[in-house]
């Protein structure tokens, strides 16, 4: 059976979390396929909001199977916050949460050496979110990196103390003041791997490739959005790891030719943390009204996001580069109020009109064009079908259809899982 997508197309936080959790109930399977802890899920139902880091978006629907695969990076002291969260709210994640064997794991000291580094770039810091993500996928590539398998063998202790000083002299070389108790992030560490070791671990392409076989159906939870991909995103403010369709294949062991849908996610405009490019940012009242409208703040470091207009581009680019078949519409509420809307179809690049994204996106280089729409004042978020939308925001929907030429088949209204609205 195949194994349907879901990807973020922006630079992340398009509210992948709560499209997952919509469409669980159609699957038997999700399964976490890249990413570490540096990625923030946020799920709203019930009247209350659930963030989750690494595990996958499907864990409050009983009878779900949760996969963590080998392409993640899990921080066992992050995990095991998670894990104490949902076991106050009752969820029974020790029946339905399995994780990859081949899955690397983040160290004390994976997450002190990412300190470092961005402290040592000074003004060219590129925005790490500091969980040590990208040291630990540098130890995957280099191969010295732990995988949660390693945890089962008598001797991965050795093991962890050959990395963590390799670590320490790797912190000492950068020479910049930073303060730590590795005796104290150790303790917390080892607890964590202990409860790490009381769930199930599988040899995850072996289990996939059965599930398949068996007629289970999967669907493959990205985590960073697309434009942070290591070798397509607006690199060198990226994430460590392949956001994109393809990631999918290589984070979980499954052959190409085994992808049904890729459900590609976006905001009805366009939000970004950290540094790094972003031709349509405002820096107006109308970015301000965005981020405050929309609570554009990051659900794991908590920082603001920039906001700015659409950039269909940037959009078109993600939805090639992942093969997208049907397409997601969020915060499309925000925009409600706004007496026009833009959206940025083609740029300027040094003198050039062009309809593609280039390699270089810096303001020196590109300057958007924009075509220009009628706004709605009407308030979205109480709608329960496509049929009670205003004509103007009609008109945006189908303009995007048109340009991307791939249907808009879901528009989110607002943060609950209700507030989901299915267009065919």
């Amino acid at each position: 059976m195949a194994v349907d997508l879901l990807l973020g197309l922006q630079w992340g936080d398009e509210g992948k979390g709560k499209i997952v959790d919509v469409l669980t109930s159609k699957y038997n399977i999700i399964a976490r396929f890249q990413g570490g802890p540096n990625a923030g899920h946020t799920l709203v139902f019930n009247g209350k909001k659930h963030v989750l880091h690494t595990i996958p978006s499907g864990i409050f629907h009983e009878d779900t199977k949760n996969v963590v695969g080998n392409g993640v990076v899990i921080d066992p002291v992050i995990f095991k916050n998670e894990l104490d969260k949902l076991e106050e709210q009752g969820v029974d994640y020790r029946s339905s949460l399995l994780i990859s064997r081949k899955a690397h794991i983040i160290l004390p000291t994976h997450r002190l050496l990412d300190a470092a580094s961005e402290t040592a770039k000074g003004k060219a810091k590129i925005g790490s979110t500091l969980k040590g993500i990208g040291p630990t996928y540098m130890d995957k590539t280099g191969r010295n990196g732990i995988r949660v398998g390693d945890i089962e063998l008598a001797d991965w202790k050795l093991k962890y103390r050959a990395l963590a000083e390799k670590h320490q002299e790797l912190i000492a070389f950068h020479d910049v003041d930073i303060e730590y108790d590795l005796d104290e992030l150790e303790t917390q560490f080892f607890t964590a791997i202990d409860t790490l070791k009381s769930l199930t671990f599988i040899d995850s392409e072996e289990y996939m490739h059965q599930a398949q076989k068996d007629g289970q159906s999967i669907l493959a939870e990205g985590a960073q959005g697309s434009l942070l991909d290591i070798d397509f995103g607006t690199y060198p403010f990226v994430t460590s790891s392949n956001t994109t369709a393809a990631g999918a294949c290589t984070g979980l062991g499954i052959a190409p030719n085994k992808i049904g849908e890729v459900y590609g996610i976006f905001k009805a405009y366009t939000t970004r943390v950290g540094s790094g490019p972003f031709p349509t940012e405002l820096f107006d009242e109308v970015g301000e009204t965005m981020g405050r409208v929309g609570h554009e703040f990051g659900a794991t470091t908590g920082r603001s996001r920039r906001c700015g207009w659409l950039d269909l581009v940037a959009l078109k680019y993600a939805c090639h580069v992942n093969g997208v078949t049907q397409l997601i519409m969020m915060k499309g509420d925000v925009l409600s109020g706004f007496e026009s809307l833009k959206v940025c179809t083609q740029y300027n690049y040094k003198g050039e009109v062009i309809n593609h994204l280039p390699y270089n996106i810096e303001s020196e280089n590109v300057t958007p064009i924009y075509s220009e729409f009628k706004g709605w004042k009407e308030d979205l978020t109480e709608m329960t079908e496509a049929s009670q939308f205003p004509k103007e925001l009609n008109a945006y929907i189908e303009f995007l259809e048109k340009e991307l030429e791939i249907p808009i088949t879901v528009v989110s209204v607002g943060p609950d899982r209700k507030q989901t609205i299915h267009r065919n």
